[in-house]
C-alpha cells in the first residue's frame, strides 16, 4: 500500500503540537459544555428519538414535503431555484449578483457554499467576497479550508490569528483575543453596511409556513439577510422540518449537541422579504435548493446520513478528530479535498463525490460509537461508516470495496477460523504465546508492507487469557453472590410509578415563577433583567440611561412601546432615532414573547419596528410583558405572530463568539449587552 497523502496528514497532524493543544482545547471544553447542557433536560433522549423520527419522515418523503415548502416559499414571495449541482448553483449565484451589478458580498457561514466551492467562482467574476463569521473569516485571510463545520478555526491558536490579523490586516502583532476580535468587528461592520448582497446558508426549512432558519451566536447572520437590499440563502434541499412544532423539537436538542448552549443566541426565522412599510430588512430574497447528490443518497444505504443537521457534534467527540482535526480528516486520494470532516464527512465524502477517492476516509474511525451518543438526531454513524466500508453506495459491487490482497486474504482466514470455534481458541492461545515471544513490549507489531496498518495504528497485543475463558471464570465465582435483596415480582402486580409531571398544560401560567426562571437564565446567559410595573418604567428607563450618560437611542416608533414611553424619554433630554446612525450606541425595542427556559426573548419586524434597534447599536434594551412569558420554545414559536411576520429574531442574550482557541468573547457582531425591563 502506498505511503499517500492521507497518511503523510495523519502523521503530520500527529506530530503538530500546536494543533495538538488546539485540538484537546476544543474536545475538553466542548465534551464539557454539551455534558451539561444536556443534563438540564430530563427528556433529552426522548427528544433525540423525536427528532430522529422527524428527519426520517422528511428524508422518506423528500419528495412530498419539498414540493410543499417550494410552494409556500414561493407564495412568501421568496424566489425559489433549484439546482441539480454545484456548478448549476453557482451559475445561479453568480448570475444574479451581475445582474444586481454587485461588487461586495457579505456571507455568513455555510457549508453548503463550501461543499459548492462558490467564493472562487465569484472571485472570478470580479465580485469581492467576504466571510463574515469570524472563524471563516480568519481561514479566508489565511486561504485555508474550514477545519470544523462550527469552529472553523479549530486548528489554530491565538498566536496564529494575531499574526495572521498582522500580516493580512496590518493591525499591531498581539495575543489578546478580544483585541482581535473587536478588531474584527471593525471591519467587517463596514462590509455589512456597503454589501450589495448577503448570502447565508438555511439550518432548517419549515414546510408549513415556508420559513428559512437561521442559526448564529455572533449576529453575522443576522447582518447579512438584514442589511443588504439582496438576500441569497443557500439550501440543501433534504434540510427540512414539517412543522413549526418539528422546528421547536430540533432546536431543543440542536444547540445543546453543538456548543452547549440550550439556544443558540440568534435564531432567526425569514418568511418574507421586507414588507413596504417596513424600514429594513433585505426587500428581494432568493432561496437555492441544492441537489448535489441528495437525490442518489436518499436511495442509497447511506440514506441516514440526510437526517444530519450540522452541528458538528460528531466531531466534537470523536477520538479521531481529537488526534488529527478536520484539514486531515477530509484528505482525498491524489490530492482531493473534501469538505466535511469527522464521523459525518467519512460517509458525506464518498456518497457525495465518490467511493474510490474518500471511501478510505471510514477506515480512520475505531467505530467506538461516541458519534452516535452526541447526534442530537441519532444518527447510527457507526453502522454507515461499516456501510462506506462494504461499498458505500453501491454495496452489492466488489470493485469498490478498497482492500489489498493480502487484507482479503487475511479476512479469509479470519472468517475461517471464527466460524470454527476449536480453531479459533487455539489461534488465540497461539497468538498471545507468539506475542510474548515477538516482543515483550505492549504495541508489539507493525505491518506496514502488509496491510498499511502500521503507518498510523499500533497492533495492540493480545491478552494472555480469552474472552471466554474469563466469562467462564467469571461465571463461576458470581455463583456464590448473594441472592437475598432479590424480590421478584407477582404475577399480575402492577409496577409503582412515582408522581411525575405528564407535561399536560396547565389552565393558567404561574407569572412569577416563569419571570423568575425567566431572569435566571437570561443572567446566566450574561444579560440582565429589570423587573417592574407600567408606571415605574419610564422612571426606571430613564435612570438606567442616564447613569450610562446615553443622549441618544435607536427606538422602535411609539405605536410599538408601552403608551407615552417615548415622549417621557424625549422630556428626559434624551434624543430618539428611528433610523441607524453611527454615533447611537443604544437600541431600545419592545418584545413578541420570552420563552423562560432558555431566557429567549422573541422580535419580531413589522411596521415601525426595525429589527436593526436590537442588532447595530452595543447595547439592546427590550420591553416584555410578564404576561408574554411562555414555559417552553414549542409555545412561542407557534404564536400567530411567527407565522405572519416577514422576518423574527430570537434572541438569547448578549452576542458572542468562541473562534479563537475556544475563548468565549462577547459583542462579536450583534450587542455586548442586553438589557431587559420586565413589566409584571
Amino acid at each position: 500500500m502506498t505511503f499517500d497523502l492521507f497518511r503523510k496528514n495523519i502523521l503530520s497532524a500527529l506530530a503538530n503540537p500546536i494543533l495538538q493543544a488546539a485540538l484537546d482545547g476544543n474536545y475538553e471544553k466542548r465534551l464539557e459544555a454539551r455534558e451539561q447542557a444536556f443534563a438540564a433536560l430530563p427528556d433529552a433522549n426522548e427528544l433525540r428519538e423525536r427528532a430522529h423520527a422527524i428527519r426520517a419522515e422528511v428524508i422518506a418523503n423528500l419528495d412530498h414535503y419539498l414540493n410543499k415548502f417550494i410552494s409556500n416559499v414561493q407564495a412568501n414571495g421568496i424566489v425559489v431555484h433549484q439546482a441539480k449541482d454545484a456548478t448549476q448553483a453557482v451559475q445561479i449565484v453568480v448570475d444574479i449578483a451581475l445582474q444586481k451589478q454587485a461588487r461586495l458580498i457579505a456571507k455568513s457561514k455555510s457549508m453548503m457554499s463550501e461543499e459548492i466551492n462558490l467564493n472562487p467562482a465569484l472571485e472570478r467574476a470580479g465580485i469581492k467576497v467576504v466571510e463574515t463569521d469570524l472563524g471563516e473569516y480568519i481561514v479566508q485571510l489565511r486561504g485555508e479550508r474550514p477545519g470544523h463545520l462550527i469552529t472553523p478555526a479549530v486548528h489554530l491558536r491565538r498566536q496564529e490569528v494575531g499574526q495572521t490579523f498582522h500580516e493580512k490586516l496590518g493591525l499591531p502583532l498581539t495575543e489578546d483575543v478580544p483585541t482581535m476580535t473587536s478588531a474584527a468587528r471593525q471591519i467587517l461592520r463596514e462590509v455589512f453596511l456597503n454589501a450589495d448582497i448577503g448570502i447565508s446558508g438555511v439550518n432548517l426549512g419549515v414546510v408549513e409556513t415556508g420559513s428559512l432558519c437561521v442559526l448564529t451566536n455572533e449576529g453575522n447572520g443576522r447582518m447579512v439577510y438584514t442589511l443588504p437590499p439582496v438576500h441569497i440563502a443557500l439550501m440543501g434541499l433534504e434540510r427540512l422540518v414539517p412543522t413549526l412544532d418539528d422546528l421547536a423539537v430540533i432546536l431543543e436538542v440542536l444547540p445543546r449537541a453543538s456548543t452547549g448552549q440550550k439556544l443558540t443566541v440568534y435564531v432567526s426565522l425569514i418568511n418574507h422579504p421586507r414588507r413596504p412599510d417596513e424600514t429594513d430588512g433585505s426587500s428581494e430574497r432568493h432561496l437555492i435548493l441544492i441537489d448535489n447528490g441528495r437525490r442518489l443518497i436518499q436511495k442509497s444505504p447511506l440514506a441516514e446520513a440526510l437526517f444530519c443537521v450540522r452541528c458538528g457534534a460528531c466531531l466534537n467527540t470523536c477520538p479521531v478528530f481529537r488526534e488529527i482535526g478536520g484539514h486531515a480528516y477530509y484528505t482525498g486520494q491524489h490530492g482531493a479535498s473534501g469538505v466535511y470532516a469527522g464521523p459525518i464527512g467519512s460517509v458525506l465524502s464518498p456518497a457525495l463525490w465518490g467511493q474510490d477517492k474518500f471511501g478510505h476516509l471510514a477506515r480512520a474511525s475505531s467505530l467506538c460509537g461516541a458519534c452516535k451518543d452526541s447526534c442530537p438526531v441519532d444518527i447510527d454513524l457507526p453502522k454507515l461508516l461499516l456501510q462506506v466500508r462494504a461499498g458505500g453506495m453501491n454495496p452489492t459491487s466488489d470493485k469498490h470495496v478498497q482492500a489489498s490482497r493480502s487484507l482479503k486474504l487475511g479476512l479469509s482466514l479470519f472468517t475461517w477460523a471464527a466460524t470454527h470455534p476449536g480453531y479459533f481458541s487455539l489461534a488465540q492461545k497461539l497468538a498471545a504465546l507468539g506475542s510474548r515471544i515477538i516482543s515483550p513490549f505492549d504495541n508489539w507489531l507493525r505491518l506496514p508492507a502488509f496491510t498499511g496498518w502500521g503507518y498510523s495504528k499500533d497492533l495492540p497485543r493480545p491478552a494472555r487469557q480469552s474472552f471466554q475463558d474469563r466469562w467462564k471464570k467469571r461465571q463461576s465465582s458470581n455463583k456464590a453472590t448473594d441472592q437475598s435483596n432479590y424480590q421478584p415480582i407477582e404475577p399480575g402486580a402492577k409496577e409503582q410509578v412515582s408522581s411525575v409531571d405528564t407535561g399536560k398544560e396547565v389552565p393558567h401560567k404561574n407569572t412569577e415563577s416563569l419571570i423568575a426562571r425567566f431572569k435566571e437564565e437570561l443572567i446566566t446567559l450574561g444579560g440582565t433583567v429589570t423587573v417592574c410595573g407600567e408606571d415605574n418604567l419610564p422612571d426606571q428607563l430613564i435612570n438606567f440611561l442616564l447613569e450610562r450618560e446615553i443622549s441618544s437611542i435607536l427606538a422602535w416608533e411609539a405605536a410599538n412601546l408601552p403608551s407615552g414611553l417615548l415622549e417621557t424619554i424625549i422630556s428626559a433630554g434624551i434624543q430618539v432615532a428611528h433610523q441607524p446612525q453611527a454615533n447611537i450606541q443604544v437600541g431600545l425595542t419592545g418584545a413578541v414573547a420570552a420563552c423562560s427556559e432558555s431566557g429567549t426573548i422573541l422580535l419580531a419586524a413589522g411596521p415601525g419596528r426595525p429589527l436593526t434597534a436590537s442588532l447595530l447599536p452595543a447595547l439592546h434594551i427590550a420591553i416584555l410583558r410578564a404576561s408574554d412569558i411562555y414555559e417552553n420554545l414549542a409555545k412561542v414559536v407557534n404564536l400567530d405572530e411567527v407565522r405572519n411576520a416577514s422576518a423574527l429574531a430570537l434572541i438569547s442574550g448578549p452576542s458572542r463568539t468562541a473562534d479563537i482557541e475556544m475563548t468565549l468573547t462577547i459583542g462579536m457582531h450583534g450587542p455586548k449587552e442586553v438589557h431587559v425591563f420586565c413589566i409584571a
